[in-house]
């Protein structure tokens, strides 16, 4: 393990697979203790935490639904009780709920902006306190390529990513003299539980494969470690689409 981050307490929502599980090993290779949230997938999120204490790390599970306010404040209350205050927060946690419009529902719509938008907030204001206390945080938002394009879920999708990236921005602009930086990486096409079973994607992909989680995970350390960059979002597409 390297010391980079030591001293230092990650907090990764939907931390237990894919994406998430990627970020929660770079940030533990960088020396900081992590926490690994999951709602469902626990038994993966326990796997992941063993593996990084097993490596020399600190690491921790913390289940909670992220979507509800009572239960992020639980949630951060274990965190910092159990690896200090949060200095580092990821907002990975999503939900993909595949509609066309003919069949997209209001409770389709709802549940999305709450799991994907609404969370990113909860966690983003509960970590805030002991942020700006110490002058010093960093905060990652997961986006994805389809607020700014098409995609292929759906436009309440669509929608609740565009709306992250707002919220980045708001949030950098505001806290920028603060010492926190706020940044997002909107990834497209990556092997993840998600693309399983729809190879016929790569087709639209110029360099002619799906993109791997811990290429995302790169990027994301790259805003950990970038004191001076705010209020962006780093795109990775394989070159189906440029900033």
């Amino acid at each position: 393990m390297a010391d980079h981050l030591k001293g230092r307490t990650a907090l990764v929502t939907g931390g237990s697979r894919g994406i998430g599980a990627a970020v929660c090993r770079a940030l533990a290779v960088s020396g900081a203790a992590v926490a690994v949230n999951c709602r469902e997938q626990i038994g993966r999120a326990e796997q992941l935490a063993g593996e990084i204490v097993n490596q020399g790390g600190r690491a921790i599970v913390v289940a909670a639904d992220v979507s509800q306010r009572e239960a992020v404040a639980g949630m951060v209350e274990r965190v910092t009780t159990g690896l200090g205050p949060i200095d580092i927060l990821v907002n990975n946690a999503g939900i993909a709920i595949t509609r066309g419009i003919d069949d997209l529902t209001e409770d389709d719509f709802d549940r999305t902006i709450l799991v994907n938008l609404k969370s990113a907030f909860l966690c983003t204001q509960a970590v805030l306190p002991d942020m700006r206390s110490r002058k010093w945080g960093r905060i990652v938002n997961i986006s994805s390529g389809a607020a700014r394009g098409a995609g292929s879920i759906g436009p309440h999708y669509n929608a609740s990513k565009a709306g992250m990236e707002g919220l980045t921005r708001g949030y950098a602009a505001r806290l920028v003299k603060e010492g926190i930086t706020v940044n997002a990486v909107a990834p497209s096409l990556i092997e993840t539980d998600m693309m399983s079973g729809q190879p016929q994607l790569v087709s639209r992909i110029p360099l002619g494969r799906f993109g791997t989680a811990e290429e995302v995970a790169k990027a994301v350390m790259l805003l950990v470690d970038n004191a001076y960059m705010t209020g962006q979002t780093i795109a990775l597409s394989g070159g189906m689409a440029f900033n």
